[in-house]
């Protein structure tokens, strides 16, 4: 993976001068609806990341997500794309 594949992760502003900090990076919000929810009004949405994806519930959008590296990712899509009839 190269270094533009990842997030960008910045010292928080809570450590103020501590070399032992915490370290944050933004998620997109640029959730969108999963195609397999239909036409059903709570969903799953799902947002890229530049090392993956994150999931979220359309119901508690600020409830946060679980983000997915690329490989785990990828490895979900295969397999519900192989259930699909």
């Amino acid at each position: 993976m190269s270094t533009t594949d990842e997030l960008m992760f910045f010292k928080s502003s809570y450590s103020s001068d501590r070399i032992n900090c915490v370290e944050v990076a933004h998620i997109p919000t640029g959730f969108r609806k999963s195609s397999y929810s239909g036409q059903e009004p709570n969903c799953v949405e799902v947002a890229d990341l530049p090392c993956g994806a994150a999931v979220r519930d359309s119901k508690n959008p600020t409830k946060g997500h679980i983000p997915f590296p690329a490989r785990e990712w990828d490895a979900f899509l295969n397999a519900t794309r192989s259930d699909r009839p």
